[in-house]
């Protein structure tokens, strides 16, 4: 029984970073469903939607941080692969731990000075689109929900590089572990609050303790670490303007596109159709995206090494790891898709109910839900072949994700206020089908260009 697990762990390709983030994404999984039944039985309709909603607006965040996470990930790994960890503190070559400890000075500096802005522009942002769109005479208290909501992502925003530079030292399963026991905790946090009654403030309440034990963990296993490349002596710096920048601003526009694409729907239903449908959806895409973290941990994890093997010029390894890696990742979510289809199906099928609700009526109907997970899983080969590509420290996928993200919106807005739910989700499947044709020839062309090159 042992070697037959064994085997099958070999041929998922499962390491332990794959395993701490699967588990992560597991229990996120499992998680969602738990929560998605209490938040059905413990909100009422107008609460869920605004439960649901606040994610979409907190998303504006990726305005600040414009996809830099993902680039000191790959810069990082680029350097630390010619240098050899003794201890606490890094040995080699002069010039490449120079290049870190400049990279770790400019995260800390830059990021410091963005989070007060986040926090300002999600406090504003917030409160103008709940005050002008929400029209109901019943009392919902949002505020101060909102306020601690926009901390907890200010301070995510704030930890989230450190976190990415670390991971670009190699240590993803390391993270991983961490970004599991958060999972596990803010999960129970979340449905103590809701069990007690803290509606709205559970959000705010898990993420800010979600934080800390981020913290306390990054303090006690890396802080030396970090303390040491910080003080190395700095001769020959990582350019922001003529390595960074040329790169980030493609990555930024990507990720501006992408904000369009995933978080658009919340907030136009809950403008136009209200708060309780917007709800309904905000379930649907919590289930998927979940489904969609869980296999796309398969290829994340894999940046630092896929950076590696391209700093080193082996580009048989790159590709041999990355095809094995997109196959398994690809299994893993239609499988996982497959599995959220059959489950709804169960529900529907014998009339399950929740505290005298209809549990189903919380989740699309079979045509807008097939349609999503068509989608989803277009997304997530277009996003493995963006990592692929990414990693080469370019980012061939900006007009790609620029017409994704306006089409995209367009089609939200336009067939949304014409044919509703199902208008939304048939132009979201057409397009991303459309997407994913055009970034996989992109993918040919790049991959086989820069190679020879």
């Amino acid at each position: 029984m042992r070697q037959k697990l064994y085997l099958l762990k070999n041929k998922l390709g499962i390491d332990g970073a794959i395993a701490f983030t699967s588990i992560s994404r597991i229990i996120q999984a499992i998680g969602g469903i738990v929560s998605v039944v209490l938040v059905a039985s413990l909100l009422n309709g107008i609460e869920q939607g605004f439960y649901y909603t606040f994610a979409s607006i907190l998303a504006i965040q990726v305005f600040f941080e414009l996809g830099l996470n993902g680039i000191i990930t790959q810069y990082v790994a680029h350097e630390v692969s010619h240098l050899k960890q003794v201890g606490n503190h890094y040995e080699g070559n002069e010039v490449n731990l120079s290049r870190v400890a400049s990279l770790l000075h400019f995260t800390v500096k830059w990021f410091s000075v963005l989070a007060v802005f986040v926090f300002l522009l999600l406090l504003g942002v917030g409160y103008m689109f709940f005050n002008y769109y929400y029209k109901s005479d019943v009392v919902v208290d949002w505020h101060y929900p909102w306020i601690l909501l926009s901390l907890g992502t200010t301070l995510n925003f704030l930890l989230s590089p450190i976190m990415a530079f670390i991971e670009g030292l190699g240590k993803v399963k390391e993270i991983a572990k961490i970004r599991m026991f958060q999972q596990f905790v803010g999960l129970l946090l979340l449905w103590t609050g809701l069990a007690i009654g803290l509606k709205l403030y559970v959000g705010g309440i898990s993420s800010i303790i979600g934080i800390l034990i981020l913290l306390f963990f990054i303090v006690k296993m890396f802080l030396p670490i970090l303390k040491s490349i910080y003080h190395q002596k700095i001769t020959e710096r990582i350019s922001y303007k003529t390595e960074i920048f040329p790169l980030q601003w493609k990555i930024a526009l990507s990720w501006v596109g992408g904000y369009f694409i995933f978080q658009l729907f919340n907030p136009v239903l809950f403008a136009t159709d209200g708060p309780v449908v917007a709800g309904q959806m905000g379930m649907t895409l919590s289930v998927l995206n979940a489904v969609l973290a869980l296999s796309y941990a398969w290829v994340s994890t894999k940046i630092p090494v896929f950076s590696g093997y391209i700093s080193q010029q082996n580009f048989t390894a790159l590709d041999k790891l990355f095809n094995a890696t997109f196959l398994q990742s690809s299994l893993i979510n239609v499988t996982a898709l497959l599995g959220v289809f059959f489950v709804i199906f169960f529900i529907r099928f014998f009339n399950v109910e929740l505290v005298g609700k209809q549990l189903a009526d919380k989740f699309l109907t079979y045509i807008p839900l097939s349609l999503m997970m068509i989608s989803f899983f277009m997304n997530h080969l277009i996003g493995s072949w963006a990592v692929y590509l990414r990693c080469h420290k370019k980012e061939p996928m900006l007009i790609n994700s620029l017409a994704y993200g306006i089409l995209s919106c367009l089609s939200t807005i336009i067939l949304g206020n014409r044919f509703g739910i199902l208008g939304i989700t048939a132009g979201y499947c057409f397009i991303s089908v459309i997407i994913a044709v055009w970034a996989f020839r992109i993918f040919q062309i790049k991959k086989v260009k820069w190679h020879i090159s």
